[in-house]
Order: C-alpha cells, then structure tokens, then sequence
C-alpha cells in the first residue's frame, strides 16, 4: 500500500525536478552554502510537486485506464481511492508550502503554487484540446530550477530568467520524444500532441529547433557573468551530442528506437545541466 501511496507522486518527476532546484540554488549561493536552507528547500518543493502530480493522477485516469504504460496505476486499478487520493495531496501541499513559507521565503512559495496550478489544473485539461499543452506544461517543469535560486536570492533577476529558459529549452525535445515513441498511446486516448496533430516529421524538425535554442540560451549565463567559459564549453558539447542524435532521425528506419535514444540522451542532458550550472560560477 505504501508503495502505492509512492508511485502516485510520480517519483521520476520529482527527482528531475529537485536535481534542478539544487542546481539553481547552488549557483545563487556560490560559495556560501546554508545546509538547512537548501534542505528545506528540498523538502518543500519535492512536497509541491508530489502533490501536484496526485492531482493530475485523479484528474487523468480515464486517460490513464486507456493507455498501456499508465492503465495499473492505482487510481485506476483501484488500489487507492478516489477520496484518499484527494486527502493525500492536499496534506502534501499544506506540508509543501508550510515548508517553503516557514523556513525559505514567500517568492519561492509563490513560484510553487504557479508551477502547481500551471501542472495540475492548466496542463492536465489543456492536454485533452490542444498540442500546444506541452509549452503550457514545461513552465511548472522550468520553475523548480527558478525555486532553487530564488530560494537563495529572494529575487528574479536575469539569471532566474536565464534558467527558466535552459529548462524550457530542454523540456520541449524531451516531451517531443515521448509523444513520437509512446504514439500509439497517444492516440489511442485521442490526446492531440503534436506528433498525433501534425506528424512525427514535424515533431522531428522541432526536436532539432529546440534542441539548437537550448544551446543557446544556456549560453546566456555566460555571457552574462553568471559562470565561466569551462560552463560554456561543458553545455555546448552536450548540445552538440544532443544535436547530433536529434539529426539522425530524418535518415532513421525506426521512429520509435530513434525517439528513444534522444530521450534517453535527454536524461544525461538533465544530470549534465544539474552538475555543470552550479560548478559554472566557480570554475574559470
């Protein structure tokens, strides 16, 4: 039961997402490190976004009873009901933003409630009318990164910005991927991603658009001072390897091992991105 109660938080989303808040706010703090300020941080935005994710489990289980990867979750198997679910995250988000308000500061905390509303009220129904559900859903996946560093800072400055736009950047091919290798899902519960609305070439002539913009805009933090040229070369070779495997799918046989492996070379970009950010202030 336990388990269940774990599995309903989407855990994977939230390990991403609090990988990237760490990684902003070691960046704001340099040097000066406040262990229990970035515990509770942790803490707080994990609990935000475990409850974000239990109420578009309750929203999405119609869908969910349809699609193959998602039909023994356990609001649709009946495993957790429909009214414990609901209890369940509202004692997340009371705990969640408790945390943030009481021990990091009221910005974060705000910055949390929009990534909340935006991920399970704005996304969640957007996603059943229109592809463009997936720009609507990466602003909550681009604010746990923004959290961190206005966790330390108190303040949205041009580096917040310039995260903001890093995570927005990555998330856009990540998505796309899933939405080409998971499309017989996707239209079976007739949800109109771009890749079910206009076509898997399309979705690949995207991935590769976003995939160069990343490059640039996390470029921006150096050009802005906020990490060095070590930074600068660390992201644009990740963005090449990312860029070079995105290509290949316009001369690839199989879609779907195609769309997988820029997924997966999505996920060293994730842990790539967590670690180079905070090293960027340090290092030359």
């Amino acid at each position: 039961m336990l388990k269940d109660y774990y599995y309903l938080t989407k855990p994977g989303i939230i390990y991403g997402n609090v990988l990237t808040a760490i990684a902003g706010f070691l960046l704001a703090a340099n040097t000066s490190i406040d262990l229990k300020l970035l515990v509770a941080t942790i803490i707080g935005t994990a609990l935000v976004i475990a409850c974000g994710c239990v109420i578009n489990n309750y929203f999405d289980r119609d869908i969910d009873r349809i699609m193959a990867r998602t039909k023994k979750r356990a609001l649709v198997s009946g495993k957790i009901s429909v009214a414990n679910a609901l209890l369940y995250s509202t004692i997340l988000g009371i705990l969640g933003f408790t945390v943030l308000l009481l021990f990091v500061n009221d910005l974060t905390a705000l910055i949390g409630l929009i990534a909340l509303v935006n991920y399970a009220l704005v996304y969640t129904f957007s996603k059943r009318h229109t592809h463009y559900s997936t720009l609507i859903g990466t602003i909550a996946g681009s604010a746990s990164i923004v959290a961190g560093y206005t966790a330390v800072t108190g303040q949205i400055d041009s580096a917040a910005i310039i995260l903001f736009l890093i995570m927005f950047c990555f998330q856009m091919p990540h998505f796309y991927a899933i939405a080409i290798y998971r499309l017989k899902d996707y239209r079976a519960a007739k949800l109109p991603v771009l890749s079910v609305v206009k076509g898997v070439r399309t979705a690949k002539i995207r991935i590769v658009l976003y995939v160069l913009t990343f490059m640039l805009v996390s470029s921006l933090l150096s050009v802005y001072g906020y990490a060095g040229y070590i930074y600068l070369a660390a992201m644009v070779i990740l963005g090449l390897g990312w860029l070079k495997v995105a290509l290949t799918g316009f001369n690839s046989t199989d879609d779907t091992i195609w769309a997988k492996h820029v997924f997966r070379y999505s996920l060293i970009v994730i842990l790539g991105i967590s670690i180079i950010i905070p090293l960027g202030g340090l290092l030359p």
